[in-house]
């Protein structure tokens, strides 16, 4: 069967598929109505930013419903906690504090151009595409349409087809907010997402995997388009050495369980000290037993996205078997899966790194223990691999934590907790390296959807003319003689 719009085989035509046609319809809308308001003020940019977090708030229950049933299982609590109420918070945040972030920036001229003035002014970009992962259909939309809005852009979001009653639940939303020469959402269709990568955008931000998002620079690249890129990574959690377990263990099975670990930043795998493996064991388990006491029949415990993800998990727990590891079945009702797209958590032991759960980034309720030695054991394993967008220390001793941090890289960091961090509107959220580039959420986010122009400001006074050809005056040898020294 041939996908909607293609032209059936042995034709030929000149049109592009329709969802392609209605892309570059608004894509030249939005340029234009730019082009007509190139500087929105901040009354203006706050009122758009009102009547996003009303609708938001309005349409809830119908957000709820739309990835509830994308997901075939989706906790209500954790749309609630982990989408919606990040998305309201950080419109607020915004609301609260773009009139300020809108305010030229002073800066200091040098000695040779006083009476001068230097300011840094905040310029929209222009037309923002974003591209939303499945994962979190919601939040990771909302959360780069804010800073874009903040900044003054008019925004085309994709939403992703494996997310298709949230993408026509939140189209529905902005087209009853927004007129679409402001804000546009466009269904994951296939095929699209390759044409979306390919316009000249002012700045395009990608939520999703590493391999992806080479695609997505790449295609960038011929339109010099700048770019953010939030791709996630393997994000190890530390335990050290005398932190209490029962602590550590509760904080790690709350970051695993949360969306059965299909969050960019959940824990990965746990470095955890060598005589302290059986320790994590027991309280991890202890800790998810009371967190989910049941699974399969639990609305409170989610589902994989789709088949296709849970047959990955399936593949990786059954490499890592077949190559030596001990893999220890959380499931404390003794639950049958059998029929549903869930999982329960899985703790392993004895892994190796030819194994796919230390190659990949594991997206499910799969948590590697790696043992060590000591600290800079764990620093070392951390810095020898990609780096992550997320990283967890649980210890109580100063010097230890700093260590940590001093030693390894990675997107951010959160101490004696899991996921918190990226809920924290006053702080940037972004990769570095494989995990990503560039940064946004609040502030970050205003700067990253603006171009921050540098403006010089002369008086009507020219001190500069002293300078003025024909050189070797006795002004150019008093200047080399007290300024280049």
């Amino acid at each position: 069967m041939r996908e909607p719009g293609q032209p059936e085989a042995g034709r030929r035509t000149s049109q592009p598929p329709r969802e392609i046609q209605v892309l570059d319809r608004i894509f030249q809308a939005q340029k234009e109505a730019f082009a007509g308001n190139p500087m929105p003020g901040a009354n203006e940019r706050i009122g758009h930013l009102k009547r996003l977090k009303k609708a938001l708030v309005q349409h809830r229950e119908h957000i709820v419903a739309a990835i509830h049933a994308d997901y075939s299982c989706r906790s209500r609590d954790e749309t609630l906690l982990g989408e919606i109420l990040p998305s309201v918070e950080g419109l607020g945040f915004a609301i609260r504090h773009v009139r300020k972030w809108m305010k030229p920036d002073r800066r200091r001229v040098g000695m040779l151009f006083q009476l001068a003035k230097a300011r840094v002014y905040y310029q929209p970009k222009g037309v923002v595409g974003i591209l939303v992962p499945w994962n979190y259909p919601l939040y990771l939309l909302i959360g780069p349409l804010t800073g874009a809005l903040a900044a003054g852009n008019r925004v085309m979001i994709k939403t992703s087809r494996r997310a298709p009653e949230t993408g026509a639940m939140v189209r529905a939303l902005i087209q009853e907010t927004f007129n679409e020469d402001h804000v546009a959402v466009l269904a994951g269709r296939k095929g699209l997402g390759s044409a979306f990568i390919e316009k000249p955008w002012d700045h395009l931000i990608f939520t999703g995997s590493t391999a992806v998002g080479r695609e997505v620079m790449r295609a960038a690249a011929d339109q010099l388009t700048p770019v953010t890129l939030e791709m996630g990574g393997k994000s190890p959690a530390i335990i050290g050495p005398r932190v209490p377990m029962t602590d550590a263990a509760e904080r790690i099975a709350f970051g695993k369980q949360f969306n059965v670990g299909q969050t960019c930043v959940a824990p990965d795998y746990v470095l955890c000290p060598q005589d302290r493996v059986a320790e994590f064991v027991e309280a991890f388990q202890d800790c998810v037993s009371r967190m989910v006491p049941t699974m399969a029949e639990n609305p409170q415990y989610t589902s994989m996205i789709d088949p296709r993800a849970h047959e990955r998990l399936i593949a990786v727990l059954e490499d890592a078997r077949a190559k030596g590891a001990r893999v220890m079945e959380v499931n404390p009702s003794h639950d049958s899966f059998e029929g549903t797209r869930k999982l329960p958590l899985y703790v392993l032991l004895d892994v190796k790194d030819d194994m796919r759960v230390m190659q990949e980034e594991i997206f499910g309720p799969v948590l590697p223990v790696i043992p060590y030695q000591n600290l800079a054991d764990a620093a070392t394993f951390i810095h020898s691999r990609p780096r992550p967008l997320a990283l967890y220390v649980f210890d109580h001793q100063r010097e230890n934590i700093a260590y940590i941090l001093a030693h390894t890289h990675s997107g951010g960091a959160l101490i004696n907790d899991t996921l918190m961090h990226v809920a924290q509107d006053d702080l940037p959220f972004g990769g570095i390296g494989d995990s990503g580039m560039g940064s946004y959420h609040g502030k970050e986010g205003f700067q990253t959807f603006s171009h921050a122009k540098g403006v010089m400001i002369r008086p009507k006074f020219n001190s500069a003319r002293y300078i003025n050809p024909p050189y070797g005056k006795w002004m150019h040898r008093m200047v080399y003689r007290f300024f280049i020294r």
